[in-house]
């Protein structure tokens, strides 16, 4: 992973800098990033660097698409480089062993535990990029390996020493196939970051005098990490058969060194960044830089250079609130999504903005996976756990065959003690924690997505947690989600509004008065400014946002089922105001009858709906004096409970300042919005009349 961040010295002046003298990777480690001592980055080239030197006589003869046969070929030709390189592998992991099991012998093992797994990751970045890679890929997928190990690994950093610059304006050259001076007018004379793929120069485009990174690879590179392929697939299909993994192993290798191959081809990256500035780079304080694609080629990728700090190292709360609306954008509005969610890769650029960086890793989200996630987050905010458990199946979580009821129970137990807290008090890393646990206690496989999905927004609660430790970014996405499902016209998440409002055909208000009060904290390019509103503007902001959101086309289906429950509210009290009225004029005569319930349960629930979403529309809260408050559990068992509804309804409705509010912002709302109110009242007044001439027609015949 290459971060691109400006020299700490000016650019040299306008003539192109003359090349250095060819130094190798030893020799710019002793002298420079390495003095007093072989570090971290260095590492892999004093364990594994002649595999670069061999891998050049032998990468003309690679695929440059994943291809296994044809990998085979290859080194089925190099027999002494593939036995030498499998010795390399085997006693590094087999001294690693040995240890882990001298520990076990000495029943020390939980005291060593750590002290392995950190030996385990310098193992993995002196072995080389391959197995640097596969690391940071399974640090996500907790069916892989223990949940243990997951912290260890999470640390690993692909950086190791650069290689010889000389090398590296050879390549540029090749690859464009003319000289630098006709390209750059400036370009540094060493890299200014360097990883395992390859490094990365600050450099001027002669066309237009602006600021570029040269993105260089690693020559080699690609016959290394296909040699490791090699071997590893075998060493995959007899660490699966001999140890106790839950999965295949061969398939999440093919899996992620497919996504690597893609990853060494620039273009790819280029074509994957132009079309992430395409969707995201207009966001507000998004930056995505410019991709040069023209001159970009399969080992050289020029970009825009962008200038500024990783965001981890700044304390600005609000840019992480830009990235997770971003990151939810990506994931559940256009399923395009970067999956490589590295704190390296977003940067606080010098104007305040958040950048992205990297986009030789990106993901698909299918729509159906989309709505699936949503679905998910919805029926575990709202506790529906049978409804989860069928969300397990959408999202590939569980085979649609499985006995999945003592998997269910689990997770259902992991979810139920998130929720206890509150959405606003979930932690994603916490979530993420406990799902890995379960999941391989149950060898419960998960697919490659889901991973990268919570990790990503992992990964941004993480940055802000180190400055703030109360932040927790699902109080940030839950309310994006639920604007998303109110406004989505998908038919799935229509039908999932439905089935959570209606549970057991009985209308939940408090679930949609929690979803419309969610979705108005909902992060939008509206409200996603720097500048705290004027908390005396709230309630008026919020009614606004209400009527706004319910008149327009997106709120239609929503306005629908206000409509009807205000309707069914409306009817119930009419029908007691009608049953009130008989009753008092009957009790004036002689030998007055006693007086039967006015209302039955359902009407009474109706009636006490309907000041809870008359309320909800003028966003005014209910009075704590009150003797009885509406929402209040009533069975409507006793006679006469629907006139007491009635009676406390009609009180408190005579306060009818309180909802001015709703007529008062009405003018400054669009002229559609508008219009679409004024239709209300026709639209409400046919329901009402339609369920009355229903209720009369039942009544007479049945």
């Amino acid at each position: 992973m290459l971060l691109l961040r400006p020299l700490p010295l000016p650019l040299p002046a306008p003539a192109l800098r003359a090349r250095p003298a060819a130094r190798g990777p030893r020799a710019r480690a002793a002298s420079g990033y390495g003095a007093g001592g072989v570090s971290e980055e260095d590492a892999f080239t004093r364990c594994s660097g002649y595999l670069f030197e061999e891998g050049l006589a032998t990468e003309g003869d690679l695929p440059t698409a994943y291809d296994i046969p044809g990998i085979a070929r290859v080194y089925g030709r190099r027999p002494l480089l593939v036995l030498r390189r499998s010795l390399q592998i085997g006693t590094s992991f087999g001294r690693w062993f040995a240890l882990r099991y001298l520990d076990s012998l000495n029943d020390r093992a939980d005291d060593m535990f750590e002290v392995r797994a950190a030996q385990l990751r310098r193992i993995l970045l002196e072995l080389g990029p391959a197995f640097v890679k596969i690391a940071q890929a399974v640090s996500s997928r907790p069916d892989v390996i223990p949940p243990e190990y997951l912290d260890e690994l999470s640390l690993l950093q692909d950086r190791i020493a650069p290689f010889s610059t000389e090398l590296a304006f050879d390549i540029i050259e090749k690859e464009l196939q003319m000289p630098l001076d006709m390209i750059f007018s400036e370009m540094s004379p060493r890299p200014v970051a360097a990883a395992s793929l390859g490094q990365v120069y600050q450099a001027r485009l002669r066309s237009n005098g602006k600021l570029v990174a040269v993105k260089v690879q690693r020559p080699g590179v690609q016959a290394v990490i296909s040699l490791d392929i090699y071997i590893l697939r075998f060493l995959a299909g007899v660490a699966r058969k001999v140890g106790k993994f839950n999965t295949d192993l061969q398939a999440v290798l093919d899996e992620w060194a497919s996504s690597l191959f893609r990853e060494m081809d620039y273009r790819e990256e280029a074509r994957n960044g132009l079309k992430f500035r395409e969707l995201y780079g207009k966001l507000r304080d998004v930056m995505v830089p410019e991709m040069y694609l023209e001159q970009t080629r399969r080992r050289v990728l020029i970009m825009e250079w962008v200038e500024g700090v990783r965001l981890s190292e700044v304390r600005d709360l609000y840019l992480v609130e830009v990235g997770v609306y971003c990151s939810l954008s990506q994931l559940l509005e256009y399923g395009f999504y970067h999956a490589d969610p590295h704190p390296g890769n977003l940067l606080r650029t010098i104007d305040g903005k958040l950048a992205y960086l990297d986009f030789g890793m990106m993901g698909e989200f299918r729509q159906e996976l989309r709505d699936g996630f949503i679905e998910a987050c919805l029926h575990l905010v709202n506790r529906d756990f049978d409804g989860l458990a069928k969300d397990f199946v959408t999202l590939g979580l569980l085979p649609a065959t499985a006995q999945k009821d003592e998997v269910t129970t689990a997770l259902t137990g992991v979810f139920e003690s998130a929720v206890n807290k509150g959405v606003q008090n979930i932690s994603f890393g916490d979530l993420s924690g406990n799902l890995g646990q379960t999941m391989y206690k149950f060898k419960f496989q998960i697919p490659s997505y889901f991973s990268l999905v919570i990790r990503s927004l992992a990964v941004l609660e993480g940055i802000a947690i180190s400055f703030n430790p109360n932040y927790k970014v699902l109080s940030s996405s839950y309310p994006w989600i639920a604007r998303k499902v109110l406004t989505d016209n998908s038919p799935n998440l229509r039908s999932t509004l439905y089935t959570l409002l209606y549970k057991d055909g009985t209308f939940q208000i408090d679930r949609l008065e929690s979803l419309l009060t969610e979705s108005l904290r909902a992060r939008t390019e509206q409200t996603l400014v720097r500048t705290q509103q004027d908390e005396s503007d709230s309630s008026r902001f919020a009614i606004k946002q209400v009527l706004s959101f319910t008149l327009t086309e997106q709120g239609a289906f929503v306005k629908d089922l206000l409509l009807q429950e205000i309707a069914k509210g409306l009817d119930a009290l009419g029908v007691a105001t009608l049953s009130s009225v008989t009753s008092a004029a009957a009790s004036r005569l002689p030998f007055a009858p006693s007086p039967s319930p006015s209302l039955n349960n359902e009407e009474a629930t109706n009636l006490r709906n309907l000041y809870r979403l008359l309320l909800l529309v003028a966003k005014t809260p209910q009075k704590e004096n009150s003797s009885r408050a509406p929402g209040h559990e009533s069975t409507g068992e006793k006679g006469d409970d629907g006139a007491d509804d009635m009676s406390l309804v009609l009180n408190e409705m005579r306060s009818f300042p309180e909802f001015l509010p709703v007529l008062s912002v009405i003018p400054e709302l669009s002229p559609e919005s508008q219009q679409q109110f004024l239709l209300l009242p026709a639209d409400l007044t046919n329901l009402v009349l339609s369920r009355a001439v229903a209720r009369t027609i039942r009544r007479m015949f049945i």
